[in-house]
């Protein structure tokens, strides 16, 4: 069988794991779509391959000024920052400009003086650092619950006006239905499968101890028990082992 390659293709996959069609699953069709869809947010939450770091470009609408806000599509998790628009230093354009003074006046003899290079690269940093501590980097929020992007300041400010663009490094959800080799990751299979799996024992506990002809007797509890002990372990192996690290701010 081929690896799965659509959301009905990963159900049947996690079916059959559990024994289908050999074994009847007990678990309705929309119970099945449920425990795809918290399976696919627990890996779109922590697993590192299921985002995609990119950039955001925006033009802002005079709606968005006078909201405050600007605003931003549900699949995006995480903005991680918004790139500085304008720098006093770190941009080259007209004569009496830092940077083009430093250009004309530095790069024109680079090829004659030995470590110059160096010396640039030295006075480009220093020369960011000044532009940070003077003018600073735009200060952002992130509300993902009302899907906003609140820059502080700069509307109230009128230093981002309507007609200019912003642009921001964010971090993406991989579309599943677009990208479907999402749906052959090993672990979301894996986590998957467990969670149908509790689904089946939960609808099979009430009848616990019934027996079926020819002897057999239900025991939803085992396997609701076994199914939450498998959720455990890979609830864990995603934060140990997939999940991206936090990032830290070192002053």
């Amino acid at each position: 069988m081929a690896a799965p390659a659509s959301r009905q293709g990963f159900i049947d996959y996690c079916l059959r794991r559990l024994g289908d069609p050999v074994i009847e699953i007990n678990v309705d069709d929309d119970q099945l779509e449920e425990r795809v869809d918290d399976a696919l947010q627990v890996y779109q939450e922590f697993h590192s391959d299921a985002t995609i770091k990119t950039y955001l470009k925006h033009q802002v609408t005079q709606t968005d000024v006078d909201n405050g806000y600007i605003p931003i599509s549900s699949d995006i998790i995480y903005v991680s920052r918004l790139l500085p628009i304008n720098s006093s230093f770190g941009s080259s354009r007209n004569f009496f400009d830092i940077k083009y003074q430093l250009m004309l006046n530095d790069i024109a003899d680079m090829q004659n003086f030995a470590g110059d290079l160096a010396y640039y690269e030295q006075l480009q940093q220093y020369l960011s650092l000044l532009d940070m501590k003077l003018n600073g980097h735009p200060q952002v929020e992130f509300a993902r619950r009302q899907d906003r992007l609140y820059i502080h300041g700069s509307f109230a400010d009128q230093e981002i006006k309507a007609g200019e663009f912003v642009v921001a490094e964010i971090y993406q959800i991989v579309d599943p239905d677009t990208f479907t080799s999402v749906y052959d990751d090993m672990w979301l299979k894996e986590y998957g499968t467990a969670l149908i799996k509790q689904q089946w024992g939960a609808n099979l506990i009430k009848f616990e101890g019934m027996q079926l002809p020819g002897g057999v007797t239900l025991n939803g509890r085992q396997i609701f028990e076994d199914a939450l002990g498998e959720i455990t372990q890979l609830r864990e192996r995603i934060r140990l082992e997939h999940e991206l690290p936090p990032n830290f701010f070192v002053g």
